[in-house]
C-alpha cells in the first residue's frame, strides 16, 4: 500500500505497526505462553493509540513513534511480531467523509480498496501463487478457491444476492515459511456486509478439517474490554492437522469485511495473525 502523505487531520495520524524484525515462528504448543503475553501487550497498545488519536494528531504521533521500551506493555522483545512499514490511514476522495465519522455512521469506506489493504511486512516476498487482477483486484472465483468446493456455490449465491461490489487481495511469504493472504470484500452498505458468512468457526476452508476459536485471543479480548477489538475474530485449524496449519483472522468494519489467512508447515504461530488482524482493523477505522 502506498503511504499517503496528505490527508484530512484525522486521516494523517500514523498507525504504528508494532512489531519486531523477528520473523521466526515457533510451533503452537511452544509459543502459547509467549503468544498470550504478546497479544495482551498488542491489545493494550492498540487501544492506547486509538485513544490518543482522538485527543490529537501530535500526541498520537508521539505514542506511535516511541520505542517499544518507552511504552508500557511493550518492553518484551523478540515475541514473534513482524516488522511492517509505517501505516498511514488512507485519504478519502475530496468531500467524502471518513468511515464512522458523524456524517458517515454506516462506516462507508470511500478510499480505494487497495489503499486499505495491509501492506506486506519487511523481508517478505510477494505470494506468486495469489492470482491478482489490475490494482490488486481478486475475482470471486479466485477468492472462492480458498474454500472447499462444496461451500463455493452457496457463497457465490450470497455475493450475487447481497451486493458484493469488489474484492482486493495481497499475499506474501515470510522467511520462516508462513504464507499470508489478506482479502478485503467491499459491499454496498454495512447491512449487506453483515450477510457475509465466510469467516467464522463454521467456515469450510480448502484442506482444513476443522476451524476452532483461538482461545488465547478470546481470553485477552475479554480481559481488554476495549472498543478497539470489537468486530475482530481470530481462529485456528484444530489439532491434529496435516502437513500445515492455517490460522484465520476476521475483521468487520462498516461496508468492508476482511479475511486474513496464514498457513505454515508444521504449525502457524499465533502472534503474527493477531498482529495482522489488529493492524488491518486500524487501516479500516
Amino acid at each position: 500500500m502506498t503511504e499517503q502523505t496528505t490527508a484530512v487531520p484525522d486521516a494523517a495520524v500514523p498507525l504504528e505497526a508494532a512489531a519486531t524484525p523477528d520473523t521466526g515462528a515457533a510451533g503452537p504448543a511452544a509459543a502459547a505462553p509467549r503468544d498470550r503475553r504478546a497479544l495482551r501487550a498488542v491489545l493494550r497498545w492498540t487501544a492506547a493509540v486509538l485513544v490518543f488519536g482522538a485527543a490529537g494528531a501530535g500526541t498520537a504521533y508521539g505514542i506511535a513513534r516511541a520505542e517499544r521500551t518507552d511504552v508500557p506493555g511493550l518492553s518484551t522483545k523478540g515475541d514473534g511480531r513482524w516488522a511492517y512499514p509505517a501505516l498511514v490511514r488512507p485519504t478519502p476522495p475530496p468531500g467524502a467523509p471518513l468511515p464512522f465519522a458523524a456524517d458517515n455512521p454506516d462506516g462507508i469506506h470511500y478510499a480505494g480498496l487497495t489503499q486499505l489493504l495491509l501492506p506486506a511486512p519487511r523481508g517478505s516476498a510477494p505470494d506468486a501463487g495469489l492470482k491478482l487482477e489490475k490494482d490488486s483486484a481478486v475475482t470471486v472465483d479466485t477468492f472462492l478457491e480458498e474454500y472447499e468446493p462444496s461451500a463455493r456455490d452457496k457463497l457465490r449465491a450470497q455475493f450475487d444476492l447481497n451486493g458484493l461490489r469488489q474484492i482486493a487481495g495481497r499475499g506474501w511469504t515470510t522467511p520462516d515459511g508462513t504464507r499470508t493472504r489478506v482479502y478485503l470484500l467491499r459491499y454496498h452498505a454495512s447491512g449487506f456486509a453483515d450477510t457475509f458468512k465466510g469467516c467464522g468457526a463454521d467456515m469450510e476452508l480448502n484442506g482444513v478439517k476443522q476451524v476452532v476459536t483461538d482461545e488465547v485471543w478470546n481470553k485477552a479480548k475479554v480481559e481488554q474490554v476495549s472498543p478497539a477489538v470489537e468486530g475482530l475474530k481470530a481462529l485456528e485449524e484444530a489439532v491434529p492437522f496435516g502437513d500445515e496449519q492455517t490460522r484465520i483472522g476476521c475483521v468487520e468494519s462498516g461496508d468492508i469485511r476482511a479475511v486474513i489467512l496464514q498457513s505454515r508447515k508444521g504449525g502457524a504461530a499465533a502472534v503474527p495473525l493477531h498482529q495482522a488482524v489488529i493492524l488491518q482493523n486500524q487501516l479500516l477505522q
